[in-house]
């Protein structure tokens, strides 16, 4: 007897999830169950997962030699999710079920001894490769709410394998999924309003989240450095449904299968400065996401940004520029997205109190430079908004909470600005290239013979100019001005020209 299936499952590959045709023959000869493509130690387990289930649901198990080949024979498989595809594999080798009735589908699911299913991760990727390969997705229960955030995909689902085997054979069709309609949480951040004083940090941040550009605040202790970092959140628009599904897809590859996307608010991540290497741009076998691309479409935040270890801090330079970080290993390479907004705080010494009128510093000039070195130019250089923060007089912080401006108010300036961006380029200004900048922000001569002096002054770079260009931009949309003006550049310059230089 020789009988050939083939049955359409996925790998999983970071944010991506290539197609892996599970291919089952039967031959005549001693009895014998073999798994060949790459399978790592948890696929070729399957062999008694499916064994034992095909059993107990009452299906024949094949007392002949059974060869299952995951093609690519080059990529690797991980995981329980064959389970599902090799046992119907089997079954259509076996003539137990037509070899026809799989083509239309692509599944995934781990069995249990008695046939039940089991949930996979990194659904989301999944499913968003079975909508563009026009097939439906049949999966377990518990990943049919995640898996219904990607449009134009029909899911099934199924609690073991008898039911899908019903559903194919057209026995008891199982219904289409109908998500149930998710209601936006609406998670609570922060006030704006709580901040007293630093008006120059409150407007930084303003712009910062009305163009996504990246902030580093230096400063004394107990200034409000980080408390206004942490009300960043609250002025920031919502997640739209294509970047909340790209958030969603990266909780799916760190194991969150069953979680509905009910918040659709960016994401806040503020890892301690003994993170490694690893745990911030991500890693590991197989390569996990790390923190930065858990704050993607969100804000990371570093505090006391040179306490962080110099080769963590110069491994965000690629993310910073491209919104996402490859990570590579003998064999084979993963990306995963990493489009986050920087905001990073610092003290100016190593004491913290350099230039605090109250506080004297006691540290020398050569502790000073080194602390401040290390973080290096490049990196700096790809901080839009730099701002000097100062200790607040008593009467500052006693005044009326009232007369401060809320998040919500500033938050409809921004959303106010973000529209404006969206429609001209579709992008925020952050964003922008050089050639777009050049066509958004025109400038008067007499504008370009200023701006030209100001960068031979403080001896610009390329990158330097062009952000100081894309914040005047930002300004200007805050006050929905179409062209850039001198006082939009002036305002810019005032977050770039040494703020932080000053004290190296």
């Amino acid at each position: 007897m020789q009988s050939f299936a083939v049955v359409y499952s996925r790998a999983s590959s970071g944010i991506h999830a290539p197609l892996v045709t599970v291919e089952a023959h039967i031959s005549s000869g001693l009895p014998k169950f073999s798994i060949v493509g790459l399978a790592e130690t948890a696929v070729k387990e399957s062999k008694d997962r499916v064994r034992s289930a095909l059993i107990n649901c009452h299906f024949d198990f094949p007392a002949s030699r059974i060869t299952v080949n995951l093609a690519p024979a080059d990529l690797p498989k991980e995981g329980g999710r064959f389970d599902l595809p090799i046992a119907l594999s089997i079954l259509g080798a076996s003539g137990q079920l037509a070899k026809n009735i799989f083509s239309a589908y692509e599944f995934a699911g781990e069995l249990g001894l008695q046939g039940n299913l089991r949930p996979m991760h990194d659904v989301l990727p999944f499913a968003l490769a079975t909508a563009k390969a026009n097939r439906s997705l049949l999966v377990p229960q518990i990943n049919a709410s995640f898996a219904s955030l990607i449009d134009n995909v029909e899911i099934f689902v199924a609690n073991n394998l008898l039911e899908v085997c019903a559903h194919l054979t057209g026995r008891q069709l199982l219904s289409p999924y109908i998500p149930p309609v998710i209601e936006t949480e609406n998670k609570s951040f922060a006030d704006l309003q709580e901040v007293r004083g630093q008006f120059l940090a409150r407007r930084a941040l303003e712009i910062a989240a009305a163009g996504a550009h990246h902030l580093l605040m230096v400063g004394p202790p107990g200034t409000g450095k980080t408390m206004l970092a942490s009300r960043l959140p609250s002025i920031l628009p919502p997640l739209n449904k294509k970047e909340a599904v790209a958030v969603a897809m990266i909780d799916s590859l760190l194991g969150a299968p069953n979680k509905m996307l009910a918040c659709m608010q960016r994401r806040f991540r503020a890892p301690h400065h003994s993170a490694s290497n690893i745990a911030l741009v991500g890693g590991g076998s197989p390569p996990k996401p790390g923190e930065i691309s858990l704050a993607h479409n969100g804000v990371l935040f570093l505090d006391e940004l040179p306490e962080f270890g110099r080769h963590v801090l110069e491994s965000l330079r690629e993310p910073l520029e491209e919104g996402c970080i490859t990570i590579s290993r003998v064999g084979y390479q993963t990306e995963f997205p990493a489009k986050f907004q920087f905001i990073a705080a610092m003290n100016p010494c190593p004491c913290g109190y350099l230039g605090d009128p109250q506080k004297v510093c006691h540290c020398t000039q050569d502790s000073i430079r080194r602390y401040l070195n290390r973080i290096s130019g490049p990196l700096l250089d790809r901080i839009d908004l730099q701002v000097r923060m100062s200790r607040l007089r008593m009467d500052v912080l006693l005044q009326d909470q009232t007369v401060v401006e809320s998040s919500e108010e500033v938050k409809r300036r921004v959303i106010k600005a973000r529209e404006i961006q969206l429609v001209r380029s579709g992008k925020t200004n952050a964003e922008l290239s050089a050639g777009e900048v050049d066509k958004i922000c025109l400038l008067k001569s007499s504008e370009k013979q200023w701006v030209s002096e100001i960068v031979g002054r403080f001896n610009f770079s390329p990158r330097g100019f062009y952000r100081l260009l894309k914040v005047a931009r930002t300004i200007a949309d805050l006050s929905s001005n179409a062209q850039v003006e001198k006082s939009h550049l002036l305002e810019a310059l005032t977050y770039r020209s040494g703020q932080f230089g000053e004290f190296k």
